[in-house]
């Protein structure tokens, strides 16, 4: 038993990337039930949903599970601060593809993180991961009293450091390959895009706590590098997101099997946030038109119709979020692609 699943009670040190919107119980129960982490996001979520999804992980598996939050990094705009209507005017023709009016700002775009953290530890997983930020003395202190281990995320080797130093139990190391948000939150994203090779033994050099390697890992090869690169575990979201449990719809798998190894590229444009994922019409469009709101309201934005077109099917107004390794991801079950990952663990 490695360090990683001596803190965490795992049999395989095989954690779920944690998807904002894209979570699903089924899948974060699989990864559980099968020996690994099952992880599950909560951006954007109320604390009464918050709580109510801990209660349907707990319902699901008896296994060790982890949600996650963002941590505000104190550049996010509130309604009152940016006025939306040019980029709802700019982003118009994308309500019209999908189907629905052009929205009236919200009372709030984001739900604060102090209630939301009151709900997780209300409803006691067995870790807590964050990102974009470093968690405080009172978090880190209410998650001892709890439990609960707290797991901290860096694209830099001075991110882990300072993850360390605040207490957290073990950092996720985040190579630029990864799919989805880049989660610095010390330097700007574009000038924290090591990649995982270079990324994770400079971590683990760094810190004591165990280091969870993550980006590019979609099979037995990129485990058993990581694993040679000095971690204690690996951290899988785009090959899990191609699975049928996860909650990605039909024509965000399609363009995750069609992927190629130059498929994806950072973008600000659906969340206002550096994030990869596969261009499509969305992506392009809002590029072009240069209208890109602060973060979250650009989220906000873009979520009302990537909402509808969850719905109807349409991938070309989705964030096809994915990483480099998309390519890779050929297993559509979780429990088959758990046990491919599996077996690059040393000594399994």
């Amino acid at each position: 038993m490695n360090r990683l699943e001596s803190l965490l009670g795992l049999d395989l040190p095989i954690v779920l990337g944690p998807f904002g919107g894209l979570s699903s119980v089924e899948l974060a129960a699989a990864v559980s039930e099968g020996g690994g982490l099952g992880s599950f996001g909560l951006y954007g979520y109320t604390p009464a949903r918050i709580h109510e999804t801990i209660e349907r992980l707990h319902a699901a598996t008896t296994r060790p599970f982890a949600v996650n939050l963002w941590l505000p990094r104190g550049d996010e705009v509130t309604p009152a601060e940016v006025d939306v209507r040019p980029y709802l005017d700019a982003a118009r023709p994308l309500f019209e593809a999908a189907g629905v009016p052009v929205p009236v700002p919200p009372a709030e775009f984001l739900p604060p993180i102090a209630p939301q953290l009151d709900a997780v530890f209300d409803a006691r997983p067995a870790a807590l991961s964050v990102v974009f930020g470093v968690p405080d003395a009172d978090l880190i202190g209410r998650a001892r009293e709890r439990g609960i281990a707290v797991v901290g995320t860096a694209t830099s080797v001075a991110e882990a450091l300072a993850l360390e130093a605040a207490g957290v139990d073990a950092v996720v190391a985040t190579g630029a390959e990864a799919g989805g948000h880049r989660v610095s939150f010390l330097d700007d994203p574009a000038d924290s895009l090591v990649g995982t090779f270079a990324l994770v033994p400079q971590v683990v050099d760094a810190v004591a706590v165990p280091v969870i390697a993550a980006g590019g890992i979609a099979d037995r090869r990129g485990v058993a590098a990581a694993f040679a690169l000095g971690a204690d575990g690996v951290q899988v979201g785009t090959a899990f997101l191609r699975t049928r449990q996860s909650a990605a719809t039909a024509a965000h798998r399609t363009a995750l099997t069609g992927a190629a190894d130059t498929s994806t590229r950072l973008t600000r444009a659906l969340s206002g946030r550096l994030a990869r994922g596969i261009p499509n019409h969305a992506m392009r469009s809002i590029e072009t038109s240069g209208m890109i709101a602060p973060f979250p309201a650009q989220n906000w934005l873009t979520g009302v119709f990537r909402q509808a077109a969850a719905v109807s099917g349409d991938g070309e107004l989705l964030s096809l979020w994915a990483g480099q390794a998309a390519g890779i991801s050929r297993l559509d079950d979780a429990a088959a692609l758990l046990a491919e990952l599996a077996a690059g663990v040393p000594g399994r």
